[in-house]
């Protein structure tokens, strides 16, 4: 499965506004940008992919990267051009890359409230991988479980558990691919994207991710914009690709259109 009829007209349409500045292209960095790795630390964004990033800066269009993962450790890996929006935890940290490529985060800082409930909600999930081959994840607003690596036996026990102990909190629960993600914070990259597309005030939106949570991206787009899925499952987006590879020639293409409009 490469690009298809649909998806080329849908970017030769966005390349007109994206030229003007009034089009954003947001992505996801997991399974978009760079290929899914079980070590989180060995995910990098393929080099065509920061290429094309690059081009599309380069003749003005607003980019954004919309991640689950802590800004920091997005900040660190992305390869991200100068301008480039960043969205970590999955909305609930900001920051972007200034003019001189490096990395400024927006303060950030919860409740007290929130922070105690964070913490126990860390002490819970380490208890329950205990003995396991599953583990936790520690983010700004969020614990997160990760069974990528686990055992079947092992996925099958936690996840459920997880799940439970995070509704049980009255937090925010997130399955995603072997992963679950409780959050102190009622954010999502729904409400990252929506919020990016008015302090941009762009017309329209290229949005293209993976993984369940991205769904909640996809299903605030509206008439104009493109959302583009990237692998196999149910999704609300208009569009399909196979892997980050063919994200990547995407992007290659929509600089090409850009460039030469």
């Amino acid at each position: 499965m490469t690009r298809t009829p649909e998806l080329d007209a849908a970017l030769r349409d966005l390349a007109d506004d994206a030229r003007r500045g009034a089009a954003l292209v947001a992505l996801d960095f997991d399974g978009v940008l760079a290929p899914l790795r079980d070590d989180p630390t060995a995910a990098r964004p393929l080099p065509e992919a920061t290429a094309a990033l690059h081009r599309l800066a380069g003749h003005g269009v607003p980019l954004a990267i919309v991640s689950g993962r802590a800004l920091a450790n997005l900040a660190e890996r992305a390869g991200a051009p100068p301008g480039t929006r960043l969205v970590g935890g999955h909305g609930a940290e900001r920051g972007y890359i200034g003019a001189d490529g490096a990395f400024e985060p927006e303060p950030f800082a919860l409740s007290p409230d929130a922070a105690a409930r964070l913490a126990a909600l860390a002490a819970d999930l380490g208890r329950l991988v205990a003995g396991t081959t599953a583990w936790v994840e520690h983010k700004p607003a969020s614990v997160v479980l990760h069974t990528r690596t686990a055992t079947a036996d092992d996925a099958a026990r936690v996840t459920p558990a997880a799940i439970d102990a995070g509704r049980a909190a009255g937090v925010d629960v997130l399955p995603g691919k072997d992963v679950v993600e409780l959050s102190v914070l009622d954010v999502s990259k729904g409400t990252a994207l929506r919020d990016l597309r008015a302090e941009l005030g762009v017309a329209r939106v290229l949005y293209v991710g993976d993984d369940v949570t991205d769904e909640r991206a996809f299903a605030v787009l509206g008439p104009g914009d493109v959302g583009v899925k990237v692998g196999d499952g149910p999704t609300a987006a208009a569009h399909r690709v196979p892997d980050p590879a063919a994200v990547a020639a995407a992007l290659t293409h929509l600089a090409d259109l850009v460039a030469t409009g």
